[in-house]
């Protein structure tokens, strides 16, 4: 609440004093009203929910480890994360003659251009049926669960199948950056691939890495004799 003060004293020889006035904001109650205020943005602000990244664990079967782990070579492209937010890759099989062909492993980057352009080529199959569901889901004939649901499938499904959709390969060297892993897997994500996994770099890949890069960490492998 505000209030005025005057005074009108004589001074000296009983002449009357100039009237004064002190004004004085009283803010109390926009105490409570800040509070409501506070308590209004609270209720009607959603907040962000975590974001998590699923994880397809493998399923319990008879099948022996060596013909599960058998892939097509042709499908197969193996992505080697380097020291410099560099990464490299090659398609197929690792064989003896790889290590005298200089265009064997190939540079490529994180951006649009790079990875992407490379997974999305070799997925055309399931990613033109993840747009079919989506145009559905668009047109609301589906809700956002099936959507998600089928599209898991449809990835599961075009891994499955030969020549449907690419199996990929990511191994970070002992250098690379967290942020370089973050970027290629939300690539596999972006391009929809269906069966993708992580690993160690052999002694071959290293070998590879020392003669594309000149990088002294990767050395270590041409001394063990990787070829």
């Amino acid at each position: 609440m505000a209030e005025v003060n005057t005074d009108s004293g004589k001074g000296k020889g009983g002449k009357a004093k100039q009237k004064k006035k002190t004004l004085r904001v009283d803010f109390t109650p926009m105490v409570d009203m800040n509070m409501l205020l506070i308590t209004f943005f609270m209720f009607c602000t959603s907040l962000n929910k975590p974001k998590t990244m699923e994880i397809n664990m493998p399923a319990k079967t008879d099948v022996k480890v060596e013909e599960q782990n058998k892939t097509p070579a042709s499908r197969t492209y193996t992505f080697l994360l380097g020291t410099k937010d560099d990464v490299y890759y090659y398609n197929g099989e690792l064989k003896t003659e790889s290590y005298e062909d200089p265009n064997f492993l190939i540079t490529t980057n994180y951006g649009e251009d790079g990875i992407r352009k490379i997974l999305l080529e070799k997925n055309t199959a399931v990613l033109r049926q993840i747009r079919d569901l989506k145009v559905k889901l668009e047109n609301k004939e589906i809700k956002m669960e099936d959507f998600e649901k089928l599209a898991a499938e449809i990835r599961v499904e075009g891994a499955k199948i030969s020549g449907s959709s690419p199996i990929v390969i990511i191994k970070p060297s002992d250098k690379a950056n967290y942020k370089n892993m973050i970027d290629i897997l939300d690539e596999m994500q972006i391009c929809n691939i269906g069966a993708y996994q992580l690993m160690d770099m052999s002694d071959g890949d290293k070998y590879l890495m020392y003669q594309k890069t000149g990088d002294p960490i990767f050395q270590t492998a041409m001394a063990s004799g990787a070829k």
